[in-house]
Parts: structure tokens; C-alpha cells; sequence
């Protein structure tokens, strides 16, 4: 599996904010979700701008092991994302993917009535 389309989504993450695996695994549609997402993650290639430090796990928590986690937080800090115990304050700076943000629901259509309804 080619990871392109994640990367390419994340080179869309605007700076000074912060997305999940989660929803970058909901907006392609990845089998395997969250999880599959951590493994293109893992193997993000380097020096192709790929801001791999603006995606964090669920409720804003940097679930990268040290030293990247410092190098994550400091990147994350200078680019203004708010930080409060060592996590991302995510109500203030979460991006949602465009193919995974709510889509308006349809109106119902109405019930067409059988015969003994009638």
C-alpha cells in the first residue's frame, strides 16, 4: 500500500494546527483506521515537508516515544499550538479533513402509505 495519499493530506494541515489519526483515517477511508494511520506515520520519509508533527492521537495526546516527542512538542510550540501537560489543547486548534467533516444529513423523504393506510 503506498502511503502518498496520507502524506498528501497531511501537507494540507494548515501551521499552527493539529489534526488525529483518527480523522485522517476517516477522511481516506483507511481500512484499519487510527492505527493503520500510526504505521504511515512511523514511515514518513524525510526531507519531502511532510509536517508529520502536526498529527496527534486522540484527545490532543503525543503518542510518539523520546526523543521525538520533544521534537514534536517544540516544533507544535513554535508554530503556537497551545499546550497544556504535555498535551495538545485540541478544542483551540483542531483541523478536520474536508472528506471527513460532517456532511449536512437529508431530509427524510415521506413515507409513502401502503393500501390499508389509506
Amino acid at each position: 500500500m503506498s502511503w502518498d495519499p496520507v502524506y498528501q493530506l497531511i501537507k494540507t494541515i494548515p501551521r499552527g494546527q493539529v489534526t488525529t489519526y483518527g480523522l485522517l483515517a476517516k477522511a481516506l477511508k483507511i481500512r484499519g483506521g487510527a492505527r493503520t494511520v500510526g504505521h504511515a506515520m512511523a514511515a514518513t520519509p524525510s526531507g519531502e515537508g511532510i509536517p508529520w508533527h502536526r498529527v496527534v492521537a486522540a484527545g490532543g495526546r503525543l503518542i510518539i516515544r523520546e526523543p521525538i516527542a520533544s521534537k514534536q512538542r517544540k516544533l507544535l510550540e513554535s508554530e503556537g499550538v497551545p499546550m497544556r501537560n504535555g498535551r495538545v489543547e485540541i478544542s483551540s486548534c483542531l483541523w478536520t479533513p474536508p472528506s471527513a467533516r460532517a456532511k449536512p444529513r437529508k431530509k427524510a423523504s415521506p413515507r409513502t402509505r401502503t393500501a390499508s393506510e389509506r
